[in-house]
């Protein structure tokens, strides 16, 4: 990452590329190429959010782009009370139309910036938040919202994160960003991993797995695990 955090994109550059995105995101299975190993860690994140989802247990799908996340989840159990986040409006629109035809008892939208959102503490079952951590910046960010992941959820409620990670050591580091450039090339030549790398640099300010592990800690999650790594990319969950 060489872009630093203070000139990295805006959350309004940040809308306005989403907002021109919304066809190739609302694609289940292959809408999210770029992101290693995405139709696997749906079905984790489906398989184990399954044995404690209910019909009328309420979701928070952070960053939720088309809506894939929650549809997949709504093949698992039917009848959820689903609300939506989502920088971009017609990203929020397709995913409201999405869910609210495949079985939600309910679809609530919320166009905010993550950090923006207030609600009561025990509001949520499960949290989802895939692919949209990465764009927090400073430790203060991150502290601060993974606080109040913990404080919205329900006792015995899940947080289940899929995102970009990064590594603090250089041999890793390295060895790791050039596995996913192998992978970029491979699905779409060379000129398409120089794009996906330009806009991760310009957008993107992950942390370690470890730093978001110790953040689940010290905010008192009950349990915490790892449920899946490749490369840059990891999901992991944590119960309150």
């Amino acid at each position: 990452m060489k872009t630093p955090l203070h000139e990295k994109s805006t959350i309004e550059e940040i809308r306005e590329r989403f907002d021109q995105d919304v066809e190739r995101f609302s694609r289940l299975e292959t809408g999210q190429q770029a992101t290693m190993d995405a139709p696997l860690v749906l079905d984790l994140v489906a398989g184990v959010a399954r044995s404690f989802l209910k019909p009328e247990s309420r979701i928070l799908d952070l960053g939720c782009g088309a809506g894939n996340f929650t549809l997949r989840l709504l093949r698992e159990q039917n009848l959820l009370d689903c609300h939506l986040v989502d920088l971009s409006q017609p990203m929020l629109a397709r995913a409201e139309q999405r869910i609210a035809g495949a079985g939600a008892s309910m679809v609530t939208v919320h166009q905010k910036d993550l950090r923006d959102l207030d609600f009561p503490e025990n509001s949520f079952d499960c949290i989802l938040a895939g692919a949209v951590l990465h764009h927090l910046r400073d430790d203060a960010d991150w502290k601060r919202v993974f606080a109040a992941l913990y404080r919205w959820l329900r006792p015995k409620g899940c947080l289940f994160v899929s995102d970009l990670v990064c590594f603090a050591e250089t041999a890793v580091r390295e060895i790791m960003w050039q596995r996913y450039k192998d992978y970029l090339v491979g699905l779409g030549g060379i000129d398409y991993a120089a794009k996906v790398f330009a806009y991760i640099d310009k957008e993107d300010s992950p942390r370690s797995l470890p730093f978001q592990i110790e953040l689940l800690r010290s905010c008192g999650f009950a349990q915490y695990d790892i449920l899946h790594r490749n490369s840059v990319f990891a999901c992991y969950y944590g119960k309150k």
